[in-house]
């Protein structure tokens, strides 16, 4: 597969990145200030029994809020954005797939996540672009 550079704005890279940064953010503060919430929503998913497999939920749920929020504000910074990217990957995957998939209730948020997983990748696929 032959390799293709393409010209990017690098205003266009900064705003994608703190854009996609702030569903982790506010997402974050929904799962440290509505944990029981957050789990309750997990347990009605088709896939919610996954949310226990690693212990109790409010720890899975506190835990992936404090990445999330750490994470979240490091992509928005700029400040380390591939492994930001990475570790939110590793958050925003196991979430979609316990909470939002084999439901046609949360088929909208799937794809959100979906597009949230493109940006993400855009920046793990790009590793040279600098804030």
């Amino acid at each position: 597969m032959e390799n293709k550079t393409i010209t990017v704005s690098r205003t266009s890279v900064t705003v994608l990145r703190m854009l996609v940064s702030l569903i982790f953010i506010v997402a974050s503060l929904n799962h440290l200030l509505n944990v029981d919430k957050t789990i309750a929503k997990m347990d009605q998913a088709r896939f919610g029994a996954l949310g226990h497999l690693l212990g109790p939920p409010e720890i899975s749920v506190m835990v992936s809020g404090v990445v999330m929020l750490v994470f979240g504000i490091a992509l928005f910074a700029g400040f380390k954005p591939r492994l930001s990217a990475i570790v939110l990957i590793c958050v925003l995957v196991p979430i979609t797939l316990t909470v939002q998939v084999g439901q046609m209730a949360t088929i909208g948020p799937l794809f959100k996540n979906i597009a949230i997983l493109g940006g993400l990748l855009f920046i793990v696929l790009n590793p040279k672009l600098k804030k």
